[in-house]
């Protein structure tokens, strides 16, 4: 299971409270596809004999789709977009979707709806990994996961409106309130309103099933909600009573992790997979294991049925589908990939298979008569210890698969697996499943170069670009895509000058911060809608910053949104303009409802500091930005050995990290103390510039303007270069890239200067 850290801290600790990140996740322009590997399938069938099925998968990449299928063709019809980690399985329960998440909750759908989330539920403290629900009693669903935990839920009483309180904690913010209003809590139908474990249900809490020790990794329950099986990794059945969360027996016989299991409609029979490459029945009745089914090579993770439990589909590790005959023990390799199996799900005559790959594929299975597919041959007799198949495969007799492609799939996209943030730190450069790669433009959220099946190494290479920018962002690609993280101070401490982004108009010394510009393009949907919300009253109160507060009056691409006030236009910097046909998504932790994903062109405007991090909202609306450390670079400016020039300066000098060696040239140039003039000009008696040493920062630097009085051999500019380590500075470089590839030492920088030689 892919572990990641938490969003929040929930925790007791006495430490101070870290400030909630803020992560966006770049889509793909085709949404309509999955990133990443299908962990879930589930079935609708229509309601109406001439109606439509529907397909749904959940992946790696943090959503669920749902699939209108017809014969030959399957349409995506809904993204459902809220878990921010790997969505780990999904059940069908009643006229309701469940699905639970590496992010440690269960979040509740209405199948048929446009994606919309009616309640997130909280109560495991790690990643749940499985879920079962009772046909029947549609009511009922089960979850487990890592922390050892298995809930009952009734999905029935936990969509109940809650109660609304206040949490006075909740309430304050770290810096006050920051001119922004503290809104009360919003209707309870949405799906962010939850609070934390304990405290979040308000009046309900799911029945607890106590007794596991270690991870639990597998569900099934029985039709009518009367009967639970639970298995992990302490390698043992736990068989419990769902209505009062009592623990009826437990059955022992694998020999390592229990991955899946399945229950008849009665409650009689059980099937396990297991990580020993083992599948059993168990008889519950017996409380014994009646048969063992050596199939496998290796990890069996994937169990179906047909209805009648007279055959089983098992899948896994090995990459192969097998089906078996229960009472014969006959076995039939049906289908082998590249790919390991997750799980399956059948759909009348066919069998939907789910893999570590992003697409789904769909396979003939003779679900009302499994039989038939024996009658094509190459069956072998399954073994009862788990050695046999393995030495069968060693020895060269592996069956052939009797369908050698799916008769369809379900297309995804290449996940990215391999990435490297450039030094401008603005474009990274990824690598996917398919072996392209691509540059990225993060700051727009767009790839701006597709370089196709190259060696990374050699274009990493290519591009490298000696510039030395700070690290204003985190970055993974657990999601198969690529997620950026911003985390208070320390993404506010890049920054560039306006002329390197190609802001037409700007001036020369402007400065440019990267997150900053970031979350305004981010956040631009968000806060004309939270405008028009507001109203013209809001705005003149002063709770929305007016445009030209935003932009401080910078020459800005306009982003024209019609919210039906006099002030209708947020602007953004064209290079921080995200697109709206593939947008990206914004994942946070909520006070109430926990971590939560949106798009942006999603968010509504009702979204406050219960929802964004209060930081971001402050940076947007207000363009306050937290206190920032080392933005500043010391050095000694000296003449170089045997020069005749001299400076007027002293002591130590300070000026920002991005300041350009031109600017460093022009300072020496103005400060020179020279004993003639140049090219043999008048000197009218002086003999320098006589300029008097001024304080020793160079914050503000720019051109140097010709002052009057200035004698006309000053106004002639001599020729100047800067050395470090008696290299020749280029005039484009900045400070922070000399410190880092010149000076290369952790002592104050030391720059040189002279007189180009002629």
């Amino acid at each position: 299971m892919h572990r990641v850290a938490s969003a929040g801290n929930t925790s007791n600790s006495t430490r101070p409270r870290k400030e909630k990140r803020l992560t966006y996740v770049l889509n793909d322009a085709d949404d309509t596809k999955h990133c990443a590997g299908i962990n879930c399938l589930a079935i609708l069938n229509s309601a109406t004999p001439n109606g439509c099925d529907h397909l749904f998968t959940g992946s790696r990449d943090g959503t669920l789709k749902r699939w209108a299928l017809s014969d030959n063709d399957a349409t995506c019809s809904a993204t459902f977009e809220s878990h921010v980690d790997w969505v780990n399985d999904a059940v069908l329960a009643g006229n309701n979707l469940v699905s639970c998440s590496s992010d440690t909750t269960l979040k509740i759908w209405n199948p048929l709806s446009d994606g919309v989330c009616s309640r997130t539920l909280r109560q495991h403290s790690d990643y749940v990994t499985c879920l079962a629900a009772a046909e029947k009693n549609s009511n009922i669903v089960a979850s487990g996961g890592l922390g050892a935990e298995v809930f009952i839920w009734d999905i029935d009483a936990a969509l109940l409106p809650l109660a609304k309180t206040v949490d006075p904690k909740e309430e304050e913010l770290p810096n006050g309130n920051l001119g922004l209003p503290l809104s009360s809590l919003r209707g309870m139908n949405t799906g962010n309103n939850m609070s934390f474990h304990n405290n979040q249900s308000r009046g309900y809490s799911p029945i607890v099933a106590k007794g596991h020790k270690e991870s639990v990794y597998a569900l099934a329950m029985n039709d009518s909600g009367t009967l639970l099986v639970s298995g992990g990794t302490e390698k043992v059945i736990r068989v419990w009573d769902p209505r009062t969360g009592s623990k009826n027996l437990k059955l022992r016989g694998h020999t390592d992790n229990i991955r899946a299991l399945l229950l008849d409609s009665t409650g009689r029979f059980c099937l396990s997979g297991s990580s020993d490459s083992m599948i059993r029945l168990w008889d519950l009745g017996q409380q014994r294991c009646v048969h063992s089914y050596a199939v496998h090579t290796d990890s069996v993770w994937a169990l179906a049925s047909n209805s009648t439990f007279t055959h089983v589909y098992s899948g896994g590790r090995d990459l192969s589908l097998y089906l078996t005959d229960l009472s014969t023990r006959e076995s039939l390799l049906l289908y082998t990939k590249e790919h390991p199996i997750l799980q399956m799900a059948l759909q009348d005559d066919s069998i939907w298979v789910a893999t570590t790959d992003s697409s789904v594929h769909r396979l003939p299975a003779e679900g009302c008569n499994p039989q038939k597919v024996f009658q094509r041959g190459g069956s072998f007799l399954a073994g009862n210890l788990s050695f046999t198949r393995a030495r069968a495969s060693l020895e060269g007799s592996a069956p052939v698969p009797v369908y050698k492609e799916p008769s369809f799939t379900i297309p995804g996209i290449p996940g990215i697996v391999q990435y490297e943030i450039l030094n401008n730190r603005r474009h990274v450069l990824t690598k996917d499943t398919s072996g392209s790669v691509k540059l990225w433009e993060i700051t727009r959220g767009i790839v701006i170069e597709d370089y196709g099946k190259v060696s990374f190494d050699e274009k990493k290479e290519e591009l490298f670009e000696m510039v030395s920018i700070p690290a204003w962002f985190a970055m993974d690609t657990r999601l198969g895509s690529l997620s950026i993280h911003l985390d208070t101070p320390q993404c506010f401490s890049a920054e560039m000058y306006a002329v390197d982004l190609n802001i037409s108009g700007a001036p020369e010394d402007l400065k440019i911060n990267l997150a900053q510009e970031t979350l305004r393009g981010l956040l631009v949907h968000w806060a004309a809608k939270r405008r028009q919300r507001s109203g013209s009253q809001a705005s003149s109160n002063g709770n929305v910053a007016s445009s030209n507060d935003v932009t401080r009056n910078l020459p800005h691409s306009k982003i024209e949104v019609d919210d039906g006030t006099e002030n209708n236009t947020f602007v953004v910097l064209p290079s921080f303009e995200f697109a709206t046909d593939s947008p990206p998504s914004i994942v946070t932790e909520g006070s109430h409802g926990g971590p939560w994903r949106k798009k942006i062109t999603d968010l509504d405007g009702t979204e406050d500091e219960k929802d964004l991090p209060w930081w971001c909202m402050d940076c947007v609306l207000n363009g306050r930005l937290p206190p920032r450390e080392n933005t500043k670079c010391s050095f000694h400016l000296q003449a170089c050995e045997g020069s005749s020039v001299q400076i007027l300066t002293q002591g130590k000098l300070s000026a920002p990290r991005i300041l350009r060696i031109n600017k460093v040239i022009n300072y020496v140039i103005e400060k020179m103390v020279l004993d003639k003039p140049l090219d043999g000009g008048s000197s009218d008696g002086a003999s320098g510039l006589g300029l008097s040493t001024g304080p020793s920062q160079l914050s503000t630097l720019g051109d140097i303007s010709l002052r009057p009085g200035m004698k006309p051999w000053q106004k002639m500019k001599p020729s100047i270069e800067i050395l470090c380590n008696n290299q020749v500075l280029s005039p484009e470089m900045s400070l922070a890239t000399v410190r880092t590839y010149i000076w290369k030492k952790p002592e104050d920088l030391v720059l040189n200067y002279r007189l180009v030689p002629k």
